[in-house]
């Protein structure tokens, strides 16, 4: 395969990413936190870490302030007295939720306003190979 396709969709891709983070009103790693709890919590801080990818402090000070607006909660670990496991609440479900709408909303005008009704069902046509390219990335 063509490296530079590799190169190129990776570009493009990050571009996308950052276009569309443009539209969020919460910072990325709260929305981050808030959509692995949304997926798969309860988490502890050190297992958001782990999956972000960041320090313990960094994920420590994102889950304070997440707690803080009540869009986190946190209760006793049932095996380990010294962790806290978190969970997403309705309020915090609901300001993802508004999160995720508001780039779905700027994604779908960008769509709508920059490719003709052929580039567009070209465009559906890839989704379901990124989504695979995707998969198999996360499977690292």
């Amino acid at each position: 395969m063509d490296d530079t396709l590799a190169e190129d969709l990776r570009r493009a891709v990050g571009e996308l990413v950052r276009a569309a983070r443009a539209a969020d009103t919460m910072p990325a790693g709260e929305a981050a936190v808030l959509g692995y709890l949304d997926r798969g919590g309860p988490y502890t801080t050190a297992d958001l870490a782990h999956l972000r990818g960041v320090t313990h402090q960094s994920a420590a000070k994102t889950v304070k302030d997440l707690l803080g607006a009540g869009l986190v909660r946190a209760e006793p670990h049932p095996s380990d007295g010294r962790k806290l496991l978190l969970h997403i609440t309705d309020r915090g479900r609901a300001r993802l939720s508004d999160e995720r709408a508001r780039r779905a909303d700027w994604l779908d005008a960008a769509i709508e306003d920059t490719l003709s009704a052929r580039e567009q069902e070209q465009l559906r046509a890839c989704v379901p190979l990124i989504a695979r390219l995707a998969g198999r990335l996360n499977d690292r």
